[in-house]
């Protein structure tokens, strides 16, 4: 007992550990349905009878040995388990196992002893309590304990059962996991089929009959089997708040534009101020912006000072130089580039629409680039004249 609550005690600080190396694992999930994440089990095992007549003497040497292979010791056996995992972390399963055992017990020539033990259990999946929810996890490290009943047949003896063990499961597929199954159970006395007790083991922990077995197995799920994340608020929020800066930058560069234009009138002369205002206009570069991850202009209102542009091109016979722009603090290279170049795209055929020519826009995708703060202002395309 104690060395397997040795091994559960290191499992837990490795899955600790792996969890602050990678703390983007943990994310809460929504609550299924009652009639989702259900599964079945199936297995084959070899189990091993520790019998009470061990521990006061009335066996002979042959007996003495603890090797759970022995002969008189252990036979193979099957299992079958239902269960539902109600959250990620916690489920429950009632299981049935048994077959072939034997009887340990030297008055009885160690004879077979056919029974079957059935349990109510509950599941801990630490990988996924401490470790935070994956659906795509390849190991799960599942401890367990339970609480049922026991019934040699061949004796016909009942008895009350505590169980307790480690399930190893490895994802297959969505739907299938392989398990590798350690476990203990602890019945009264006495299950191997010798209800008989000697002193001065009677009413004690000594005076039961423990079965030890390896199970090896699949799990089936049924219906849904995985969780689905709940909606990352600060997430939402930083991305509200980035289109707001997005926001207030245009504000801000259209205040600065308009400062400095009415600064031009008051110091050019009368005759020029029409026409140099005009070049001014069509040598300012225009801005459009696009939220995280989209090719989809964030504000019709950017198009406002865009179709000021497309007139001018339109009436001098300008062309347009259109480069599209990602951030790089988010996304890969590869990625960014493609989002440049969406949204290049997109102000292109903005410009179209407003009537330019397609063969007088050009343009460039320069990818992710940090040229701005906040982050937010560098998702975007800027339109000049050539």
């Amino acid at each position: 007992m104690k060395k397997l609550l040795i091994v559960l005690a290191l499992a837990s600080v490795s899955l600790t550990s792996m969890a602050q190396d990678d703390p983007t694992l943990k994310y809460s999930v929504a609550t299924n349905s009652f009639w989702n994440n259900w599964f079945v089990q199936v297995g084959a095992d070899w189990n091993a009878y520790y019998s009470s007549q061990e521990h006061d003497g009335r066996v002979n040497a042959p007996s003495a040995t603890w090797n759970p292979f022995k002969s008189f010791r252990s036979n193979p056996g099957l299992a079958i388990a239902v269960g539902k995992w109600f959250t990620p972390g916690i489920g429950l399963r009632t299981k049935v196992q048994g077959m072939w055992g034997q009887t340990v017990n030297d008055y009885y020539n160690h004879p077979a002893n056919r029974y079957w033990i059935a349990n109510e259990q509950v599941l801990f999946n630490l990988s996924n309590m401490i470790g935070g929810y994956d659906a795509n996890r390849f190991y799960s490290f599942i401890p367990f304990v339970g609480a049922g009943i026991g019934r040699s047949m061949t004796h016909d003896i009942y008895a009350m059962n505590l169980s307790l063990g480690i399930l190893n499961q490895f994802r297959l597929t969505d739907k299938m996991a392989l398990n590798v199954e350690l476990g203990w159970n602890h019945s009264e006395a006495d299950l191997d089929g010798d209800a008989t007790i000697m002193a001065p083991y009677a009413n004690t922990w000594e005076d039961k009959d423990n079965n030890l077995y390896a199970e090896v197995g699949l799990t089936f799920n049924i219906g849904k089997s995985t969780w689905s994340k709940t909606p990352d608020v600060d997430a939402i929020k930083s991305l509200y708040l980035g289109q707001i800066d997005a926001l207030n930058g245009q504000l801000n560069d259209a205040n600065n534009e308009i400062a400095r234009l009415k600064n031009m009138l008051a110091n050019q002369k009368p005759i020029e101020k029409p026409a140099q205002i005009i070049k001014e206009f069509a040598t300012t570069p225009v801005s459009v912006f696009f939220n995280i991850n989209k090719t989809k202009i964030a504000s019709k209102k950017d198009l406002v000072n865009l179709a000021a542009l497309a007139d001018f091109a339109k009436e001098n016979g300008k062309s347009l130089l259109v480069k599209g722009y990602a951030d790089s603090a988010t996304g890969t290279e590869a990625i960014n580039q493609k989002l440049a170049e969406g949204r290049a795209e997109t102000v292109a055929n903005e410009l179209v629409n407003m009537g330019v020519s397609r063969d007088n826009i050009e343009t460039v995708a320069v990818g992710g680039v940090n040229d701005l703060s906040p982050i937010a202002f560098n998702r975007r395309a800027v339109v000049t004249v050539k």
